[in-house]
């Protein structure tokens, strides 16, 4: 698509020649969406190149400033810069040295050797937009990033094929075979999402203890692969395929097994595509259960292992920010490569009670 064509698209109103109210109306709305959508998103990624100083100086800013710094002779490290104004009423661009009280003592870096002293309320910091690099350089070289990435790839992956597996066995099973229960069973999954996750944690973690998964991404994996929202979802998707498609495969002499694998989920890819985004964006965000079930450094997922910057008496959020960043972009990729399929799985989900 060129400028040309993008510049029409966005600029397109009703009768094709002048704007109406509902197109200002709309437009509107559309900015707003956006702006609340991915205003965060910008702002956390516009974060990450903040210093952990401009992070916490009010009011904030946008954009990553950063203090200008000058070598000046006789001091071993960079000065800052400061716009200063004078007693004159000059202004002129002095280094501080040190700060005492009220009082800045400062020097010209040209001719360092005079100390002027100048009010702190008569100074002015000098900053440019300056990206902090080293937010995401210093975390990867102490951080066990590439390991932490690998587990969460690994129970992400592994989770999900799983979910797909096991969420569209009960589905096929729910809308396709007549059998008694059958829809007590499909109520009774579904009234599992009003208990709170807080309630089955200990059970759960009593069971994960007895079978000896504590220290196993399987711990991690297992309990959360069966889900009520993926039986719902896919269960009504499949009850708008034909039952005649299932009659003539069972007439060519197709087990159930192979109906199942070789016509319903073909069928069904909106839909898997659909659970698969969710499932990935539940199991690559999951933090609770990971933390109550591993223990050792090397079995940490990344949501965990961003937990590590946090101390006793102080966050590093410079560093969180950068690294949240990064674990954003795995998930992206996949919303990305899947979300067409999003508008197709969902808005064809129970067209057929």
């Amino acid at each position: 698509m060129t400028m040309d064509q993008v510049g029409s698209f966005l600029t397109r109103t009703r009768d094709g020649s002048r704007l109406h109210i509902t197109d200002i109306i709309s437009y509107i709305y559309l900015f707003l969406g956006v702006i609340l959508m991915f205003g965060p998103v910008i702002w956390l990624l516009m974060s990450s190149f903040k210093t952990q100083a401009a992070l916490i100086e009010f009011p904030p800013k946008f954009l990553p400033y950063a203090q200008q710094t000058v070598e000046v002779e006789g001091y071993d490290e960079p000065l800052p810069l400061y716009q200063v104004t004078l007693e004159d009423g000059t202004q002129a661009t002095l280094a501080q040295v040190r700060r005492v009280g009220i009082e800045a003592q400062m020097v010209d870096p040209e001719s360092p050797d005079e100390i002027i002293k100048v009010p702190i309320d008569q100074r002015e910091q000098i900053r440019t937009v300056e990206l902090a690099w080293n937010n995401y350089i210093e975390p990867l070289e102490r951080f066990n990033f590439l390991t932490y990435l690998k587990n969460s790839v690994i129970v992400t992956t592994v989770a999900t094929l799983i979910t797909l597996v096991i969420n569209s066995m009960a589905a096929f099973a729910l809308s396709k075979y007549q059998f008694r229960g059958r829809d007590a069973i499909f109520v009774l999954i579904i009234a599992t999402l009003l208990i709170p996750i807080s309630v089955i944690l200990v059970p759960v973690f009593l069971v994960i203890t007895q079978i000896g998964w504590n220290n196993n991404l399987w711990g991690v994996i297992i309990p959360g692969a069966a889900t009520p929202t993926g039986v719902f979802l896919l269960r009504q998707y499949m009850l708008t395929i034909p039952d005649e498609l299932i009659a003539a495969a069972r007439i060519d002499g197709a087990s159930e097994w192979r109906i199942y694998w070789q016509v319903i989920l073909p069928l069904t890819g909106p839909a898997l595509a659909v659970l698969a985004i969710f499932s990935v964006m539940w199991r690559w965000n999951d933090f609770l259960w990971p933390l109550i079930v591993l223990s050792r450094n090397e079995l940490f997922t990344l949501q965990v292992g961003l937990n590590s910057f946090q101390g006793d008496l102080q966050i590093q959020w410079h560093f969180v920010l950068a690294m949240t960043v990064l674990t954003l972009l795995p998930i992206t990729i996949v919303f990305a490569i899947l979300q067409r399929f999003i508008t197709t799985g969902i808005a064809t989900t129970g067209m057929k009670g």
